[in-house]
C-alpha cells in the first residue's frame, strides 16, 4: 500500500494545540543531510527504512536494474561518499558500491532483461522490479522511500520522493547499487558487441549510439519496442521480430558481467531474471 507520511512525521501534532505545531522529534531537519528522513521515520517507530531506485529506464539497450537497500535499522547511517549515483564519477561510485555491499544491513538487486521490457512494457517491469527488490530484502521494512513515483502493492507504508536519490540516504544507496550493477553489465556487453560502444554510453540514446544502430542494426541486447530501434530495424530489414523473442545464446541469463558474477556464492549462476542480495 502507498500512503503519505503519518501525521507525526509530516510535522503535525496529534495532540490538541495550534494547527501549526510540530513534533520536534519527528521533523526532518535540513542540516541532517541525506540521513534526515530515515532518522525521523525511525524515531516515529517505522524502522527499518528501505529505499528503492532503478537504473536503465531511459536506455534503448541493456537491462533494467532495480535495487532496494536498508543501510542501518537504528539510523546510524555513515557511508563515506554516499550521494546520488549520477553525481559521482565512476571510480567514486565503485568505491561507495563496495562499501554498501560490505556494510549495508540489507540489499537486493533485480536485473530485468530487454526481452521482458519489450513483452511487458517498461513501466510494468519497473514496478514489478521494485516489488521484487523489496521482497528480496532479508528484513521486512517498516517504511519504504521510492524515487519519483508511488508504487502500489509494496505491502508496507511508502512515500514517493521527488529526486529521492538526492535527499534520502537509502534511496541514494539503492541508486548506486543499481547503477554500478548495470554499468558492469553494459561493460561486459561491450566486449560481446564492440560495434555499439556500450561501455561508453551504457545503452542510452546518444548520437554515436544512434549512428551505430543505423550502420549495424540492433543486436539482441537492444529493446525492440523502442522507436529508434524499430526505425533501425525497418531501415535495414523492413520487418520487426516478434516482441519478447531473443536469439539463441543471447538471452537475459548471459547479461550480468563476470565482475558482477564473481561476487556471487560459488556455483551460483544468473537466471534470465537475475537477482542477488546481501548474504
Amino acid at each position: 500500500m502507498t500512503r503519505v507520511l503519518p501525521d507525526a512525521l509530516a510535522g503535525l501534532s496529534s495532540r490538541p494545540g495550534p494547527a501549526r505545531g510540530r513534533h520536534p522529534g519527528y521533523t526532518p531537519r535540513t542540516a541532517s543531510g541525506l540521513a534526515g528522513y530515515e532518522r525521523a521515520l525511525i524515531r516515529a517507530g517505522l524502522s527499518p527504512v528501505a529505499g528503492i531506485d532503478e537504473a536503465g529506464r531511459g536506455a534503448c539497450a541493456g537491462p533494467l536494474v532495480v535495487a532496494a537497500a536498508v543501510i542501518c535499522p537504528e539510523g546510524r547511517i555513515s557511508v563515506p561518499g554516499l550521494a546520488d549515483s549520477k553525481e559521482l564519477q565512476p571510480p567514486a561510485r565503485e568505491e561507495v558500491y563496495r562499501r554498501l555491499v560490505r556494510t549495508a544491513f540489507a540489499w537486493h538487486v533485480v536485473v530485468i532483461p530487454p526481452a521482458d521490457i519489450d513483452r511487458l512494457g517498461l513501466h510494468v517491469c519497473n514496478v514489478t522490479g521494485m516489488r521484487r527488490a523489496l521482497a528480496g530484502l532479508r528484513c521486512k521494512p517498516g517504511f519504504v522511500l521510492t524515487d519519483g513515483f508511488p508504487v502500489r502493492g509494496l505491502g508496507v507504508p511508502s512515500l514517493a520522493m521527488w529526486k529521492g536519490d538526492q535527499v534520502a540516504a537509502c534511496v541514494a544507496a539503492a541508486s548506486i547499487l543499481a547503477k554500478v550493477t548495470r554499468d558492469r553489465i553494459m561493460t561486459d556487453l561491450d566486449e560481446r558487441h564492440p560495434q555499439y560502444g556500450f561501455a561508453r554510453h551504457k545503452g542510452y540514446c546518444t548520437p554515436d549510439h544512434g549512428e551505430a544502430l543505423r550502420h549495424h542494426g540492433p543486436c539482441w541486447s537492444h529493446r525492440y519496442s523502442y522507436a529508434n530501434v524499430i526505425e533501425a530495424v525497418r531501415a535495414r530489414d523492413g520487418a520487426l521480430p516478434a516482441p519478447g523473442l531473443a536469439a539463441a545464446g543471447d538471452t537475459g541469463s548471459e547479461l550480468p558481467s563476470r565482475a558482477l558474477a564473481s561476487s556471487l556464492p560459488a556455483g551460483a549462476v544468473f537466471e534470465p531474471h537475475a537477482e542477488r542480495s546481501a548474504s
